[in-house]
């Protein structure tokens, strides 16, 4: 992916990424859709089960809306579910993290403001496997993921 400080104009498909790329991140399926300095956006395919443990983004506002089924989160200490056509407002330095608790998948869009480091981060976890190495590349990229007891 071309990394441009102005955003490009255009339309980036339904199921498709910018420029065709698609990552794969622990298993769940990524499709970046727009990324310049102040914003970058993303598709995420979450099968029933998976998730992204609780992490802050000490730089960055994050948002999230859910487009097909729902997603249980873990915002700033608390639990709440975000069904379709919600808007998940994440402010940074909040811990959070989502989760496909259901038995369906979800779909749903996420970006951040600025663009910080994420683009190269995804870039670097493709078909990554180990989950240490996992955080520490997230670390060296402005994600903090807190212990995994953050996420009960």
């Amino acid at each position: 992916m071309i990394m441009s400080k102005d955003l490009d104009g255009g339309i980036t498909r339904n199921g498709e990424g910018f420029e065709g790329v698609e990552w794969n991140i622990l298993g769940q399926r990524y499709f970046p859709k727009a990324d310049c300095a102040s914003s970058f956006s993303f598709e995420a395919n979450s099968e029933p089960g998976q998730f992204v443990p609780v992490h802050i983004h000490p730089t960055q506002d994050e948002f999230i809306l859910v487009q097909e089924g729902q997603l249980e989160l873990k915002l700033d200490g608390k639990w709440t579910t975000a069904k379709v056509g919600d808007l998940v407002r994440m402010p940074r330095g909040v811990p959070h993290g989502y989760f496909n608790k259901s038995d369906k998948p979800a779909r749903a869009l996420f970006w951040v403001s600025p663009a910080g480091m994420l683009p190269d981060l995804f870039r670097t976890l493709h078909n990554m496997t180990d989950v240490d190495a996992v955080v520490k590349a997230s670390a060296a990229h402005e994600v903090d993921f807190l212990p995994p007891d953050a996420n009960a």
